[in-house]
């Protein structure tokens, strides 16, 4: 199928489904025509993509949890290597709010000086 209708089947803007073959979760082959070719199993790809649990997952870690992925629709089986990764994102998450939090409390403080 073409980027167009994996974009209709998925909901996934055609931008995002390049960018996805761009960073390695997606896969595509090129027609004569130069035009990117998706086979039958790229809409479950892009859904599983878009089923990850953080939002903020870096386009390295998707890649290497999508093998763990089983089933056909989201709220799919995960194998048990992903929670390792996923425990070490949510961590890296909290550490990024922590330090967030504490840059908008010293600021917060500057502009309550009078």
């Amino acid at each position: 199928m073409l980027i167009g209708e994996l974009s209709r089947r998925t909901g996934v803007s055609t931008r995002l489904l390049r960018y996805y073959g761009e960073q390695g979760p997606l896969t595509s082959e090129r027609g004569p025509n130069g035009y990117r070719t998706y086979g039958e199993d790229a809409a479950l790809t892009v859904r599983r993509i878009r089923a990850l649990p953080a939002p903020g997952l870096i386009t390295e870690v998707i890649r290497s949890v999508l093998p763990c992925a089983r089933g056909s629709e989201p709220g799919f089986g995960w194998c048990a290597d992903l929670w390792g990764a996923l425990e070490r994102e949510s961590a890296a998450s909290d550490e990024r709010i922590g330090e967030l939090t504490c840059g908008r409390d010293t600021l917060a403080a500057h502009l309550a000086r009078p």
